[in-house]
């Protein structure tokens, strides 16, 4: 779809790059610029213990960065600023996460690059918003706008999400942006400036937590996986073959149907649980008394009888089942051959900075 587009990434870390390979994954060809200074994306080095320490690419790193040709160069040097300025020049896209006032420096701003190339879109990511200095990394973020205080049990204290979520939800936010610049493009044929931070994509993200406060006063407390506004949603439940279920239970209707596959329908109709809100307010005593039936119930029969009657439940996986038991019969993995391997035969570094010299 994206074939005649040329993207420079002017990123690293996650929520930038991630931009660039969602573009690059659609056909686009995405150049990545990486400092030879530091030895490339920071990420290169963020390695696992058994990862092998020679190899230039780690796994985090391939996580965001697939299908890009990769530029080593110098942003402070130049004659690689130079390089970079004239590939913007026949560029559709830039995507930046400069630290406040390194854009200005580098000559990479928003106003010194329009100049070269009007239909330039230019994207950037930021921690706090344009104008602030503060370093920004995803848990800070997290710590800063209510995820971590709401993520975690009573008996854990506070816990950051296991991925980095609000890169990547503000990374998703700024992909919004560039295609409503694109199609504005296309009407008028002026480029734009589209920007996002990371402070006011995570406020923006807390969705019915924010407007339990806002409209309701109410301060969300560490219940887990639970759901302040519905009950049994969030609760997992331990089956005779020690699997674990999650229930997400969201109406009336999906309960009495639970109740009535687990062989107790007089739930249903209790007075403590017929109704949602009364759910809520006993859910305690409801786990309980759920926890006893499930434990007498192999995971699969219970998985079989909640998917064929819609119910919606989910069996917790850790990552190596979900990868052997969903992700590879559903096809969504992209085997390496001579054929496919984009990554080797597209990543230029030194050899496409000398070819491009050679062309100026």
């Amino acid at each position: 779809m994206f074939k005649d587009l040329k993207i420079i990434e002017l990123a690293g870390v996650l929520a930038g790059p991630s931009v660039g390979m969602f573009f690059s994954e659609l056909g686009a060809k995405v150049i990545k610029i990486e400092s030879p200074i530091t030895g490339g994306d920071i990420t290169r080095k963020w390695k696992l213990p058994n990862e092998n320490p020679e190899n230039s690419k780690s796994a985090y790193y391939c996580s965001v960065n697939w299908n890009k040709e990769v530029l080593f160069a110098d942003l402070g040097n130049d004659k690689d600023n130079k390089i970079i300025t004239e590939l913007i020049k026949g560029a559709d896209i830039v995507i930046t996460n400069f630290k406040k006032g390194d854009d200005k420096k580098f000559g990479m701003d928003y106003i010194a690059l329009n100049k070269i190339n009007k239909s330039l879109i230019y994207s950037s990511i930021n921690g706090f918003g344009e104008n602030q200095e503060r370093t920004a990394f995803d848990v800070v973020l997290q710590a800063e706008t209510g995820f971590m205080s709401m993520n975690g049990t009573s008996s854990s204290g506070s816990l950051k999400m296991p991925v980095a979520l609000i890169d990547l939800l503000a990374a998703h936010q700024l992909k919004e942006a560039i295609l409503l610049a694109l199609i504005n493009r296309q009407k008028t044929g002026k480029g734009a400036k589209v920007s996002v931070s990371l402070y006011e994509t995570a406020i923006s993200s807390l969705a019915n937590q924010a407007t339990n406060w806002l409209m309701n006063n109410h301060i969300p407390e560490k219940t887990g996986s639970l759901h302040p506004n519905i009950a049994p949603y969030g609760e997992t439940f331990s089956t005779l073959d020690n699997k674990e279920i999650v229930l997400a239970i969201g109406s009336d209707k999906h309960f009495s149907v639970l109740c009535e596959i687990l062989g107790k329908p007089e739930l249903a109709v209790s007075e403590a649980y017929s109704k949602n809100i009364m759910r809520v307010k006993n859910r305690e005593k409801l786990h309980k008394t759920l926890s006893v039936i499930f434990k007498n119930h192999l995971s699969l029969d219970l998985m079989n009888l909640f998917e064929k009657n819609l119910i919606p439940a989910g069996l917790v996986q850790n990552v190596k089942e979900v990868f052997e038991n969903s992700v590879i019969a559903r096809n969504m993995i992209l085997q390496e051959t001579e054929e496919n391997n984009q990554i080797s035969k597209r990543v230029k570094s030194i050899a496409f900075k000398a070819d491009f010299l050679k062309s100026l």
